[in-house]
This record gives structure tokens, sequence and C-alpha cells, in this order.
């Protein structure tokens, strides 16, 4: 799936979770590939008929006018599309006695196996999530005698899972205590720190081992040395370590800077292929090189001079329809970024939401 595809089925996501029927009275129907219209289209005659048994008068004109207006729109179709069809139908309005009827048609851009038909008060989308969700995950814990954080590196976005902090009292011992035994309770402190770490490292990865791709570690010194060669973590996910790397912080903060320390290990990772391109722009920008933004941009694509065309998802829709085709046309690389990341956002702050990385300078 390309990054116009993915951004046209996230915006109707986004979109349609948003819509709540008042009652069970919204409708999704999901089609597979190669299935026959024709039984869809019986099957939704029959629930017609079955929904005139709805006790309550305005629950069953609602979905007896959904399911019509759904039959009414496949009927648009010779037969189903390459990859399937999803339908969804019903009254969204959000005002009680009132009817907004609305219908939503889309051809999902890979084969959907699914065949579904369900009447609920909300649209059922994780199929249409689920083809869109990253498959493989990447563990992030930057980790000190202090505090630590656990995230989750997942296509274009990280999330915080866990923060610990220890309590730890530092390098002044009470009055009385040896040096030998100040620092026995220091080691003390930092190795029972450490299994809580790992324990909150297991909660959170084991469940989903099949998953990680890999787990990178940061922190300061030798405490990550210590924390990874050590018996912290589930033997089975220190296998999946692929990367120990020094940062200065062990936040949020903290991951990101692992983030971008670990750059070469998660080059698959699609965050970190759009940080990277954000940088080659910028690269080329100050070096006065091959990038291009504002009134230029137009006339690099109108050249087929644009290799690589960056934009932000936060463009109007029908902008970025209109520069992709245009991109498509002259055989560029097209990636669609969210600003949830400081590239990202320099892309749509700065730049307007537009940029380009050329082929050859005009």
């Amino acid at each position: 799936m390309d990054s116009h595809s993915e951004y046209v089925l996230r915006k109707l996501l986004n979109e349609l979770e948003g819509k709540v029927g008042r009652h069970t009275e919204l409708i999704s129907v999901y089609v597979p590939a190669g299935y026959d219209l024709n039984n869809v289209m019986s099957q939704l005659a029959s629930e017609q008929g079955t929904a005139t048994n709805i006790k309550s008068k305005a629950t069953r004109k609602n979905v007896v006018d959904a399911l019509e207006r759904a039959m009414q729109h496949l009927r648009l179709y010779k037969q189903t599309p390459a990859n399937g069809l999803v339908l969804f139908s019903g009254n969204v309005s959000e005002r009680d006695g009132q009817q907004d009827l609305q219908v939503w048609a889309f051809e999902p851009p890979e084969p959907i196996s699914t065949r579904l038909y369900r009447c609920d008060k909300n649209f059922i989308l994780d199929p249409l999530k689920d083809m869109i969700a990253p498959k493989d995950v990447y563990g992030l814990i930057a980790v000190d005698n202090k505090e630590a954080t656990i995230a989750t590196l997942k296509g274009s976005r990280y999330v915080i899972q866990k923060k610990l902090t220890s309590g730890y009292s530092g390098k002044h011992r009470a009055g009385g205590q040896s040096a030998r035994r100040f620092e026995r309770l220091i080691s003390e402190q930092s190795h029972n720190f450490k299994k809580r770490i790992g324990e909150m490292v297991n909660e959170v990865f084991l469940p989903i081992i099949k998953d990680v791709r890999g787990l990178v570690i940061g922190g300061p010194a030798a405490t990550k040395e210590d924390f990874v060669d050590g018996d912290y973590i589930h033997h089975e996910l220190k296998k999946k370590i692929i990367a120990v790397k020094d940062i200065t912080y062990t936040d949020e903060s903290g991951i990101r800077e692992l983030i971008n320390a670990s750059e070469e290990d998660l080059r698959e990772v699609e965050m970190v292929r759009q940080k990277s391109l954000m940088q080659r722009f910028m690269k080329e920008l100050i070096e006065d090189g091959l990038a291009s933004y504002g009134p230029d941009l137009e006339g690099a694509l109108d050249a087929n001079a644009v290799d690589t065309l960056l934009m932000s998802d936060k463009l109007d829709d029908k902008e970025v329809d209109r520069l992709y085709e245009k991109a498509k046309q002259a055989g560029s690389n097209i990636e669609i970024m969210n600003d949830e990341f400081e590239e990202g956002f320099q892309l749509w702050n700065t730049f307007k939401g537009k940029a380009a990385i050329l082929r050859y300078k005009i």
C-alpha cells in the first residue's frame, strides 16, 4: 500500500470513528474480493424485511432506510471490485428526531477476505484498521539508575508504555555509614530498580513477542550495559536486542534521542525513513542543492524534476490528491507525513506542508 492509499484510508477511518448511532442502526457491509454481489443484495433485502419488526418506530425507519440506501448504492456496481468492497450506511444525525442518512463506499487498496454484515451503534472498522496497522513493533528502552522509559515504535508513531522512577538516594551517605556499606546499599538499590524495569519490559513485550522486530536499549555510561548483561529481562526478549546506544536522557526526550541514535538499526521503520528524507531535504536546501519548496515546487513537478515529494497529512484533501496525481505522472516517490515528530512538524510549519527533493537542479 502506497502512502497516498494509506492517507485516504486513514482519513476515512478518522471520519467514521466519529459517527455514532442513537441505537443499533448503523450498517456495515464487507464484501470479499470475488464474492457475488447478488448474494449480498439478497441478504440486505432479507435484513430489511426483518427490520420491520423493530418495536421503536424511529429505529425501525432508520434501519430500513439505511438498508435501502445501501442496496441502492450496491446497484451501481456491475461486479465486486478487484479488492472487494466496504460499505457503511446509516443515520448519523447529531439531533434527535432528525435524519441525516449517509452512505460511504470504499474499495480497499488491498484485497479483503472478511465477509461481514453488522447493524450496530458504531460502524465496524477493525478490518480496515488492521490493513494500515504496522505489523512490526520495535521496543525502545531508555534506562539509568534514576528513571526508565519504555516505548513501542510502530510505523510513524511511538507510544510511551511505561515510566518508572527509582527514588535513587544519590551520592551522599547518612552519618555513620561506612563507604563500603553505602556502596553496597546503592548497588542493591540499582539492582532492584533494574529488576523492576525488567518486569515492566516483560509485561509490555512478551504478550506481543511475535510482532516484536527488535529491541533498542539506551542510557548513559555503564548502566545500560549492566541492564543488558544482567538477568533482568526474559531470555526470548534478550534475543530481540538489536542495538545498545549511548544517550543522555531517559525520559520521553530520551526515547526520541534513542530513535535518532538508532536510525541505521531502524531504517525500515516509517518514522525513521521519513525523518531521513526530511534531513536529506534540509541538507540539500542549506547547500543550495537539490531542494524545492514554495512557488518553485509546482514548476519542479511540471518539469518532471521531483525525485521525492514530501507532503504533510494536514494539507487539504484536494491539495493532497492534486499533488499526488502530478507527482505520480512524473514518476516521483511520494511520502505523506504526520507532524508528531520534529521533522514532520517542521515540514508543516516551516514549509507549509510541501517540499521536494529533486532529481536535478532547475
